[in-house]
């Protein structure tokens, strides 16, 4: 329970019993129970929409992307600033890229992609309140958190910070595992999510391509960047 308590306090602000006696490698290993924290997620974004959508699903779109940012604290958000901040000023030099990435201050591309994500998110919330794909957003950010372990163990890392400790620290099973009861709950009430390790595996070929490897803000880019993908696939769906 130590992992799982240690995993829901890195990704969320749900409340959790504190821990004594913390050892910094317990972070690392905690990331197995990264999708079920993905689940929990997922269902407070769920609830939060469905309780706008009894009056409008513009509500509904709102209160969920809210309860969005706030359940994750803006975590993947920032390793999605950081990572288009560091592509806009790169000019494909990976140290380039990796000293913009650290700097704490946001730039124009940064600020840029926080906004198109944020819009993006609400509209597409809007349309899956609307038609009804509540499983869909209880799943979706399971399959985001997913996405973190497989481009772990898939990418070298760039540096020495989180996504190379996690890189050492996630077993195949964990993957396997979880990939399985997702695959299995896609297959039972949201079939389109099907399609979710193709998109993971677009993400893990864009960082190859883009940079080289992935560090801890190019996964948090990738649970932001696959949860929209996921997310329209789904919208189309139910809208074909």
């Amino acid at each position: 329970m130590r992992g799982l308590i240690l995993a829901t306090q890195f990704l969320t602000r749900l409340p959790t019993p504190p821990l004594r006696d913390f050892d910094p490698t317990e972070l690392t290993r905690s990331a197995v129970w990264f999708p079920l924290v993905g689940l929990m997620i997922g269902a407070v974004v769920l609830a939060a929409a469905w309780l706008g959508a009894r009056l409008d699903p513009w509500l509904g779109a709102l209160l969920g992307l809210l309860a969005w940012v706030w359940v994750t604290g803006g975590l993947h958000l920032d390793g999605l600033s950081d990572l288009f901040d560091g592509l806009g000023a790169a000019h494909r030099d990976p140290k380039r890229l990796l000293v913009v990435m650290r700097d704490p201050h946001i730039g124009g591309m940064g600020a840029l992609a926080l906004n198109l994500q944020l819009m993006t998110k609400l509209v597409l919330l809007m349309l899956a309140v609307r038609e009804g794909l509540w499983l869909a957003l209880l799943l979706i950010p399971a399959w985001g958190r997913l996405g973190t372990l497989v481009w772990a163990r898939l990418l070298p890392p760039l540096d020495r910070g989180l996504g190379e400790r996690f890189a050492w620290r996630i077993p195949p099973w964990a993957i396997i595992g979880w990939g399985l009861l997702l695959l299995a709950a896609a297959f039972l009430y949201a079939p389109v999510l099907l399609l979710a390790p193709l998109v993971l595996a677009c993400w893990a070929a864009f960082l190859h391509w883009r940079v080289g490897g992935m560090s801890g803000d190019m996964l948090g880019a990738g649970t932001e960047v696959s949860e929209s993908l996921l997310l329209a696939l789904a919208c189309a769906w139910a809208l074909a």
